[in-house]
């Protein structure tokens, strides 16, 4: 299949950053958008771990939340203020004050929105990379955590649902969307 021209080529002058909730699709989404952009593709939890030596549910059990967002922090505030490139957030990244007006200012946000229903079933494939869910009801934790971050995330520049389609439909959406974001931004 023959990729369409980007209606942007050039504009793009800020990294791209995908948030949302754990189970959106921003690392698997962030890949593919960075190979359609023809950029390179960071995930911050990678980053979190390549400092830390430890995977970022070790660094979140063993230093505990507050550690965890303070590094997360850092390398999200380094990360932003390189060079263009796709950026896939942690889920809580953006629920931060400081983070998410950084992000805002610094880059293009995109909110990757997807239901309850199908973030449960993408966390339940690797449980052990999502400390959060460790207890409880899966689809509670989930809804809650959605209730409590949908303020900060509806904050980003564009959102985008998420409803479990193919990926390159959604990082078409992306594309779609960013392109009609830097025609808003001249």
């Amino acid at each position: 299949m023959a990729r369409r021209p980007l209606p942007f080529d050039g504009r793009l002058d800020r990294p791209v950053v995908l948030v949302g909730l754990m189970g959106a699709g921003k690392s698997t989404v962030g890949r593919r958008l960075a190979r359609r952009l023809g950029l390179p593709f960071v995930d911050s939890d990678s980053e979190i771990e390549d400092a830390a030596g430890l995977s970022a549910g070790e660094v979140f059990q063993r230093f505990g939340e507050h550690d965890f967002r303070d590094g997360e922090r850092r390398v999200v505030a380094r990360l932003a203020t390189g060079p263009v490139r796709v950026i896939a957030t942690g889920g809580g990244a953006f629920v931060n004050e400081e983070t998410r007006a950084l992000l805002n200012d610094k880059c293009i946000t995109v909110w990757l929105d997807a239901p309850v229903g199908l973030l449960a079933e993408r966390t339940a494939r690797r449980p052990e990379t999502r400390p959060m869910l460790k207890d409880g009801n899966r689809s509670e934790t989930l809804a809650r955590l959605i209730d409590e971050r949908r303020p900060a995330y509806a904050e980003a520049h564009i959102r985008i649902a998420s409803e479990g389609g193919a990926h390159h439909e959604v990082v078409e959406r992306i594309i779609a969307a960013l392109d009609q974001h830097l025609k808003d931004m001249n």
